[in-house]
């Protein structure tokens, strides 16, 4: 067996390539974040960390183009790495550590280990949550949710249509209700992270196309006959598996029905906080990992006689994109502890008043994070020059992560049509 390639080319240096190490780039996070984290959000943050850099080691990974990422699931799985949002003791686990504070650790922790496979366990992450939110201690559903929280399997969710894209309300995929209390489904998905590796999906359709209010929700097994499928190539993400579905009169049995018709729209919308903090989770986790490359680069690149990190151009950029996104990190880690506070405080019911103005903000959040991301990861790896477009190191994933993460979870124009609203909103309670 030949060795594994970590890349085609070394065009970096030995010395700088050995200080860009995982350890390194965990210590820099660290310095920086050790202030403002509490002393049980650090501890966990450790905690993963220590568990990915010795499964680096142990596996020799290298994140190079030959690896599966998706074969690394159930390793983290059986750490409980895969979700942290809850304690799951419905499926016996009952998590000492979780909250979504916690899950910024185990995001950010796994993103700077290799972006694409974080990516990949927030996709499971979403398929997670409905499953928990409506599982009615029905042994299928929970069965369900233990391999996925456990890594033994991978899920998805499927709520983009060809036609529809970020109208999640309008679907044309239609849910025909059986005598017997099962449905079939018909229509196509788009665009779905993890599905085609992943034994469940979460499905969204509708009793009458275009009426969002007829919609149900389906928890669907894979294997089952009527999933037909096929991989979406996304280039800035090569190791992701996105998939585009054709559902043809693939039967749900009742049982496996975790919203009828008309509660599939209330279902949806209740997932929004929380997937999409995530996704801001993920657009600062990038910035971190892009900015610790970087900054090493910088710090030990030699061009005119000096470190490129004391040219102005260089310098004073990395500055800038090292204020915003501190600046940044602050405000997301404060939502999620309130948003914590809030789920305690209401048992995950959250009052319609304080859920509608958390969506709000997790859209605001989700949009300038990700426009943060954009900026950071291209700008860091602009600074390196070739090195930081090319396979050496992990910024060709940052940057291409990047550029995707303002259209997952809701583009950046549906964000600001919700936030819109918000102030529409606002102004009637005036």
């Amino acid at each position: 067996m030949s060795e594994k390639k970590r890349f085609e080319t070394q065009v970096i240096n030995d010395e700088i390539l050995a200080k860009l190490s995982l350890q390194n780039r965990y210590n820099f996070v660290n310095d920086n974040l050790r202030t403002i984290l509490s002393e049980k959000e650090f501890k966990f943050l450790n905690q993963v960390q220590e568990f990915c850099l010795n499964y680096e080691t142990k596996n020799k990974i290298t994140h190079g183009p030959d690896e599966d990422i998706y074969d690394w699931v159930p390793d983290f799985g059986k750490e409980g790495y895969i979700t942290r949002q809850t304690p799951y003791k419905c499926i016996d686990l009952n998590y000492e550590d979780y909250g979504m504070a916690i899950e910024f650790m185990r995001i950010l922790a796994l993103d700077n280990f290799d972006p694409q496979f974080a990516m990949s366990t927030g996709a499971t992450v979403i398929c997670i949550n409905p499953i928990y939110a409506h599982h009615e201690n029905v042994p299928v559903r929970l069965d369900a949710l233990k391999e996925l929280v456990t890594g033994q399997e991978v899920g998805c969710l499927l709520i983009t249509e060809p036609e529809r894209g970020s109208d999640a309300v309008h679907q044309l995929t239609t849910c025909d209700k059986q005598d017997d209390g099962s449905f079939l489904l018909n229509g196509e998905k788009i665009f779905n992270t993890n599905a085609p590796k992943a034994k469940w999906a979460v499905s969204y359709a509708t009793a009458e196309k275009n009426q969002g209010n007829l919609m149900g929700q389906f928890l669907i097994n894979t294997s089952w006959e009527g999933w037909n499928i096929e991989r979406v190539n996304i280039p800035w993400t090569p190791k992701l598996f996105i998939g585009k579905e054709r559902l043809k009169n693939l039967r749900v049995p009742k049982e496996y029905v975790l919203g009828g018709i008309g509660k599939g729209r209330e279902h949806l919308f209740e997932g929004l906080i929380p997937e999409r903090i995530a996704i801001a989770v993920r657009c600062i986790s990038a910035c971190w990992g892009a900015l610790a490359h970087s900054t090493i680069y910088a710090n030990m690149r030699r061009q005119f006689d000096k470190e490129i990190l004391l040219f102005q151009g260089v310098g004073f950029t990395l500055a800038d994109l090292w204020a915003k996104t501190a600046a940044i990190t602050h405000g997301v880690l404060k939502f999620a502890e309130k948003y914590d506070e809030k789920v305690k405080k209401y048992g995950g019911n959250l009052p319609d008043p304080v859920a509608q103005s958390m969506v709000s903000s997790a859209s605001q959040y989700k949009y300038i994070c990700a426009k943060l991301a954009k900026e950071v990861c291209f700008e860091s790896a602009n600074s390196m020059g070739g090195a930081g477009v090319c396979d050496n190191t992990l910024m060709h994933d940052y940057i291409g992560v990047s550029r995707i993460l303002e259209v997952v979870g809701g583009t950046k124009e549906v964000q600001k049509l919700i936030m819109s609203r918000g102030l529409r909103r606002l102004f009637k309670n005036l």
